[in-house]
Parts: structure tokens; C-alpha cells; sequence
């Protein structure tokens, strides 16, 4: 019989393929620009080609995960003023299957907790128009939105003058929460925590 890849194995072939579909190895020769031939013989196609060439391979890695019930959780670590927390995330390569799902669903208050405890002195921001701005929001709407979504992720991004802690709530399957791309089945909200004075970045 032989051995199923565990998450850590997919996600070291994802690495791999795309590294070779970036240098050119893998190309998806019939994928056209326009659909026109007239057209396409003008435009540079491979960059799409090289896109679509590693789309194809992850939707296989996608469908082996679900064939053989292959984890997308990866489990995160973070220290944030002297506070160490772990929590898991749906590695941003792989897709979650109902199971993982419930593990983040599980996950989200203790996130949560975390993220107010090491946010308490922050200002903070709502992310509107797609990230491309930042809207100040209270504490009292961070705890709205937390009621009415399903589960949440973090990302902590710092530099020796600079701290921004991110707190996605999202709905839905994770691997369509970011970008609206499932929207509205699927979706996030994304809260932007930094010192006083300071604006989100990322």
C-alpha cells in the first residue's frame, strides 16, 4: 500500500513546482491570451502560461488532499510583547477540508483572547475597498465583527520601531475568504492593530 504525503510533503512539492514554473520548466502551451490567434501572436503569454501551468498542478495537489484526507493546517507560533501563542492556519497553498474548518472554528476565541490581550494599547483599523485603505475603528466593533464571523487567522509583521498585528475573521472556506474571490459564501474582515500615531502598512 502505498504512503499517503503528509501536509508538510505537499506543501515542499507546491514549493518546487512553483519555483519551477516560475523559472519556465512547466508551461500550459494551449493557454491563450485572447482566445484570438490573430491577437495572441502580439501578446506575451508566458507569464499566463507559467500562472496557469502551476494553477493546474495545485487544483491536483487540492483534489489528492480531499482524495486522502490530507490536513491544509499548519501550525504558527508568534511572541508578541513577551506573550508566545500558537495557533493553526490553513497553509495559503493548500486548501481545507471540513475537518480543518472545525479545528479553526475551535481556534478562534483563543485567538481572539490573544489578540485583545496584545492589542489593548493599539490603535486600531478596519481594512475597506480591498486593503487599499484603513478606517478607524472601536474596540466594541472588533467584538461585533468577531460575534458574526466563524473563525480567524493572524498575521504579526515587526520591525525594531514598527508593530502591526492583523486579525482576519473570516466565513466560509478559507482558501476563498481572502480577496473576496467566494464572496459573500465565503469572506474575511481584516483588523489592523498599531501603536498610537502610527498607520497600518501591510
Amino acid at each position: 500500500m502505498m504512503s499517503v504525503y503528509t501536509t508538510e510533503k505537499l506543501i515542499e512539492i507546491l514549493h518546487s513546482e512553483r519555483q519551477a514554473c516560475l523559472k519556465g520548466q512547466r508551461l500550459k502551451l494551449d493557454v491563450t491570451v485572447s482566445g484570438s490567434p490573430v491577437l495572441d501572436q502580439f501578446i506575451r503569454s508566458e507569464g499566463l502560461q507559467k500562472f496557469t501551468a502551476y494553477q493546474d498542478f495545485k487544483a491536483a495537489i487540492h483534489q489528492y488532499q480531499r482524495d486522502n484526507n490530507v490536513s491544509g493546517i499548519v501550525w504558527r507560533s508568534c511572541t508578541v510583547k513577551g506573550i508566545n501563542f500558537k495557533y493553526p492556519e490553513v497553509d495559503a497553498q493548500l486548501v481545507a477540508l471540513p475537518e480543518d474548518i472545525e479545528i479553526l472554528k475551535n481556534a478562534k476565541i483563543s485567538i481572539w483572547k490573544f489578540w485583545q490581550q496584545a492589542t489593548a494599547d493599539m490603535d486600531l483599523f478596519l481594512s475597506v475597498n480591498h486593503g487599499k485603505l484603513h478606517q478607524l475603528i472601536a474596540k466594541e466593533d472588533c467584538a461585533r465583527i468577531q460575534e458574526r464571523t466563524e473563525w480567524a487567522g493572524l498575521l504579526v509583521y515587526e520591525k525594531s520601531n514598527f508593530l502591526e498585528i492583523v486579525l482576519q475573521l473570516g466565513w466560509g472556506k478559507p482558501e476563498e475568504a481572502c480577496y473576496k474571490r467566494g464572496f459573500p459564501a465565503s469572506g474575511s474582515e481584516y483588523i489592523h492593530a498599531v501603536n498610537p500615531g502610527q498607520h497600518p502598512i501591510t
